[in-house]
């Protein structure tokens, strides 16, 4: 045994002893001396933040002079409860201004086992967050020895993103989940909304998402109808929204944790709708 110092802080530690067992001493100093601020979120460098990045995202500078720099973004994600628990449905589409940027974006993101977050907005502003949440919310599991409240866990979404309210977070999420009161669904946004419901979409294909969500939905739908229902929305918004395309997850939340459903080409479907449409029609003859 030998001392040794640690982070300033002298104890002793047999480094020798770990080298010779499992190679990776070097590994658990480096751990043990990891510099926390590199884990803050750097505030932007300006003086008045809010104003200045308030600026920028409407494109123009401090004189009034048009910038190129303009945060387009789009998307179509949708979460509504039934008897049977809560259905997510997104699409996969990231949009750069009028770019596509990915078709493989993974806009479901799997906090825990009993709580999954949509993704809307600004995907790295979202990404982010979200792994911030999973790991509080692991945190309170350790201290509390209990998984956290689908509401609890909203509250302190909003209440962290709510610090950086006017900074430029572009950030429209939904939270499902199950706990011990049952399903949980929430709506949070970067403006510090909170809102519990049981029917949302959210993206720029929302609005076409909605006219077959409203149109379709009931509490008594089964499985395969809600799966059918969340998967159909998310279609008719790709097939209209420019921004809304690429590959359909749908992920389901029940009492034993999500299950991960499917994920279809809305190009697939696009053709699979369309010969189904035409099977339906009643055939004329002259």
């Amino acid at each position: 045994m030998a001392l040794t110092e640690v982070c300033g802080i002298n104890s002793f530690v047999d480094f020798g002893y770990l080298r010779e067992k499992d190679k990776i001493a070097g590994e658990i100093e480096a751990v043990l001396c990891v510099d926390t601020t590199a884990f803050h979120l750097a505030v932007p460098p300006f003086i008045n933040p809010a104003e200045t990045l308030g600026r920028i995202a409407a494109g123009t500078d401090e004189t009034g002079k048009h910038l190129k720099i303009k945060f387009d973004h789009g998307t179509t994600t949708l979460g509504f409860q039934y008897q049977g628990g809560i259905v997510l449905a997104v699409d996969s589409r990231a949009t750069g201004g009028q770019f596509i940027g990915s078709s493989t974006m993974k806009k479901i993101v799997e906090i825990n086992d009993y709580l999954l977050g949509t993704l809307a907005g600004g995907a790295a502003d979202c990404v982010y967050w979200d792994r911030v949440l999973a790991r509080q919310c692991r945190m309170y599991e350790l201290r509390n020895r209990e998984r956290i409240s689908i509401a609890a866990a909203s509250k302190l979404l909003s209440n962290m993103i709510y610090n950086f309210k006017g900074m430029g977070l572009s950030i429209g999420m939904m939270l499902a989940g199950w706990d011990k009161r049952g399903p949980g669904l929430y709506y949070v946004d970067s403006e510090g909304t909170r809102t519990p419901g049981k029917v949302f979409s959210v993206g720029s294909g929302s609005v076409f998402a909605f006219g077959v969500l409203d149109s379709g939905y009931r509490w008594d739908l089964t499985d395969e109808q809600a799966y059918e229902l969340g998967r159909r929305s998310i279609y008719h918004a790709t097939h209209r929204d420019a921004y809304s395309g690429g590959i359909i997850r749908v992920y389901h939340m029940k009492s034993t944790g999500w299950v991960h459903i499917s994920d279809q080409d809305s190009k697939d479907l696009h053709y699979a709708y369309q010969a189904e449409k035409a099977a339906e029609q009643p055939s004329t003859s002259s």
